[in-house]
Order: C-alpha cells, then structure tokens, then sequence
C-alpha cells in the first residue's frame, strides 16, 4: 500500500510539474519608449523540457486593459491548455503586451511611438528570449476590441511579419459613424493618439492619423495579393456596438476578394463573448500554421 501511495505520489508530482505556464507582468524595456513595457506569456506543457521550437501568438488586450487581462478574465490557461489536451491546436507561446491605451499606433507628435517598439523592439525581445519558430507561417497575432483592430491593423500592415490574425469584436467603425459619434467618446480615444484631433467634428475627424488607424482604409488601399498572405478570422457579436463596422469590413474584404472567416454570434461587448472567440481563434489561428 506505501508502494503504491508512493507511486502515485510521485505520478501526481511529475504531472503537476508537466503544467503548462503562465508568467504574468514580466518587463521589457523600451530604448524608444524610455519606460518598461509589461507583458505576461503562456508556455505550453513541456516547454521547460523541451528544446523545440514552438508558433507564437501575441494577444492583445482592449482598452482599459493590460497584459493581465486575458489571464484573469479570459480563461487563457483553461483555454489554451484544454485545446492543446485535445489536440485541436498546436502547442504554442503566447505572449500578452500591455497595449497601455494605445491603440498599437505611434502617437502623431512622436512623442510616444507605441507601435515602432511593439515592431522593432518587443517582437525581436520576445524571440530571442523564448524558443519559437522564426517565420511568418508560425507568427499569429490576435486580440480584443482595441487589440481585435490592432491585431487585424498590424498583421495587415506588417504581411511580411504575420502570416494570420484573429480579431474579435474588433475596434472597427464606418466614416459615419466617427463623424457622429460623441465628442466625449471619441477624444477620450482617438485623442491619445493625436493631440490635434480633440475637439474636432464631422469630417475633421477623418485625419491622416485616424486613416493610418482604420483597418476599413487599409484593406481598401493596399494591394490585395500583399493582403492575401495573411489569413485572417475575426468575429463580432450581434448586439455589440462595434457589429456595424465588422460587418463592413466583412463586405469589404469580400469586394476585393480577400478570403477571410467572419463569423457573427449572439453576444455583447463581454468577456462571456471573447471567452468563445479566444477558443474559435486559437483553433483558426493553428489550423492555418497547420495548412498553409
């Protein structure tokens, strides 16, 4: 009886010891930024043990948040982990930056040029620090809401870097919709990008730094074969406030002829929401480094 209350000791121990990981609020710091960037990062079970070479998904939080969230309110271990078990994905690194608000772009008056670290600088720190796979194919980026438009604007401005993306509820709005939505809300947001841009209206709102913003512009002026060697998903839920937008991109890509997964689904602007696209885009995102 010791025996076997030894063996299975010893079982559980190793199996304990065989978790994956997660690592939160770690840092970086930016040269270009003068500050510390936090960021928290996923690693699969055995990678300690391992020496492989593994995909990369950096997941992006929305407004408000931080390099905390998709931890704490997305489930990402339970997630990542039951996904994984059951063999619908790929053991990867997941690696979560603080967006600090904003928005994966460089401020206009470049006093704070947010999305030149996140290129130059954090992708580089992070694949030299952990062992993932150095090429586009196994290169993904996903996120939510702020981070669903960050994923989607940076995978496809930067195609030679991101070979797919996931964007859920993403940060997406019409024309029309940023010339009447309200001052409060539209400076509070748009305002920590350009200075210049608070207190405008109508289309005065439709700045250069706003075009280099909208994902609906890019699409809509790069050349679709560089657009096509990223493959991307993104959702939106039926009672979001973001759907309208979504849903244009969805036209959008369509009319040019983009292949793209859009999906629709009963929901709101809620984590119950992102909790299934995490799952439904962690599958997309391994399936296409699988296939493509």
């Amino acid at each position: 009886m010791k025996r076997l209350i030894f063996t299975f000791t010893l079982i559980s121990l190793l199996n304990i010891n065989a978790q994956s990981k997660v690592l939160e609020s770690l840092s970086m710091t930016s040269k270009l930024l003068n500050t510390e960037i936090n960021y928290s990062v996923y690693l699969p079970n055995g990678f300690d043990d391992s020496k492989n070479t593994y995909p990369i998904v950096y997941l992006l939080n929305g407004f408000t948040g931080d390099e905390t969230d998709w931890v704490k309110h997305g489930e990402l271990q339970t997630v990542a982990d039951q996904l994984i078990e059951n063999g619908k994905v790929l053991p990867m690194v997941i690696v979560m930056p603080d967006g600090d608000d904003r928005l994966y772009m460089n401020k206009d008056d470049n006093t704070y040029p947010y999305e030149d670290m996140l290129i130059t600088e954090f992708l580089p720190f992070i694949e030299n620090k952990y062992r993932v796979k150095d090429h586009k194919k196994y290169r993904g980026i996903a996120g939510l809401s702020m981070g669903g438009a960050g994923s989607l604007r940076l995978a496809l401005k930067y195609h030679e870097l991101f070979g797919v993306c996931a964007g859920f509820s993403a940060g997406i709005s019409t024309e029309e919709e940023i010339m009447s939505e309200s001052s409060d809300s539209f400076d509070s947001y748009f305002g920590r990008l350009s200075p210049s841009i608070i207190g405008s209206k109508g289309k005065d709102r439709i700045t250069e730094t706003y075009k280099d913003y909208d994902v609906l512009h890019l699409v809509n002026t790069k050349a679709a074969k560089l657009l096509k060697t990223v493959k991307i998903y993104f959702d939106c839920g039926d009672d979001d406030f973001l759907t309208v937008g979504n849903a244009q991109l969805h036209i959008d890509l369509t009319k040019k002829e983009i292949p793209h997964e859009y999906r629709v689904r009963d929901g709101k602007h809620t984590w119950e929401f992102w909790k299934d696209s995490l799952h439904n885009g962690l599958i997309f995102i391994s399936n296409t480094m699988l296939n493509n």
